[in-house]
């Protein structure tokens, strides 16, 4: 496109800022996740280190007093007695869900319905619309910035985007933008699109500036990207220790509660 408009230069100089806002988005993202994923793997072997060391030699020694221990202290040790079972039925469970996410990762129904879910889920549901809606705007930006007509530009960025609501949506936003419609009015009809991008484009449309408009939009969304992001990880980490607080609490509480009355559990010689 730059070659046939003599504009060579200046794609090319839009394509290094959309990488590098891409390259930005998905650092920051990983960043903010490593953590949380490091501490609760690191949770779940100092949860596999208690349920098969730390349990069952208190077990034991509960079972020399032969009394009725609280219940909570028996379901732990229940656990505990099964917890290779429970991690790998845990783990064969976790290796479905990615089999079948793999095997039907293609199928626009399951795809439907796991975008859905994703959008609905709390903290991430948002930042996830906004994420996608960001590489919407980026890549429109590029591309009508090197002239690209709008239906060719609308086909180009349903290519780029792997998520179904916008890319499920650009199918009948074309068709409607072919009919004479309004590409403002088209987006309007998907919930995906907020108010927002849908009232600067209508402005855009009427001064026909799509192109500096949609940069503007990309800017704004990936600082919201970015502000949002930052604040999930700052509320992720004390709720991480308060999930590690917890359950680690809770084993020992369960272990060491029937010591708090020895009378119950003591018999007297």
């Amino acid at each position: 496109m730059g070659e046939e408009t003599g504009k060579l230069g200046e794609v090319l100089l839009e394509l290094h800022q959309f990488f590098d806002r891409k390259v930005k988005m998905k650092r920051q993202l990983l960043s903010v996740f490593t953590y949380p994923a490091f501490v609760l793997l690191l949770t779940f072997g100092v949860l596999y280190f208690m349920m098969k060391y730390v349990v069952p030699m208190f077990a034991s020694v509960f079972k020399q007093f032969g009394k009725e221990l609280p219940s909570l202290t028996k379901k732990i040790i229940y656990v505990s007695e099964h917890f290779s079972s429970f991690s790998l039925v845990f783990i064969g469970f976790l290796l479905s869900i990615i089999g079948l996410h793999v095997y039907f990762k293609n199928n626009n129904v399951y795809r439907k319905y796991l975008s859905n879910i994703v959008i609905k889920l709390p903290f991430f549901g948002k930042l996830i619309k906004k994420i996608y809606i960001t590489r919407f705007c980026q890549s429109m930006s590029l591309l009508l910035a090197a002239k690209t007509p709008l239906v060719n530009a609308l086909n180009l960025v349903q290519k780029m985007i792997a998520f179904y609501p916008p890319e499920n949506s650009l199918e009948s936003v074309k068709l409607e933008i072919t009919k004479g419609g309004l590409f403002s009015k088209a987006l309007s009809k998907h919930s995906i699109y907020d108010f927002k991008l849908i009232s600067l484009i209508s402005v855009a449309e009427q001064i026909n500036e799509l192109d500096a408009m949609f940069e503007r939009l990309a800017k704004q969304y990936d600082e919201e990207v970015q502000h949002q992001t930052k604040m999930i990880g700052v509320v992720m980490e004390p709720l991480i220790i308060v999930i590690i607080g917890i359950v680690v609490g809770t084993v020992l509480i369960a272990m060491y509660s029937p010591m708090f009355d020895l009378s119950k559990i003591i018999q007297p010689s």
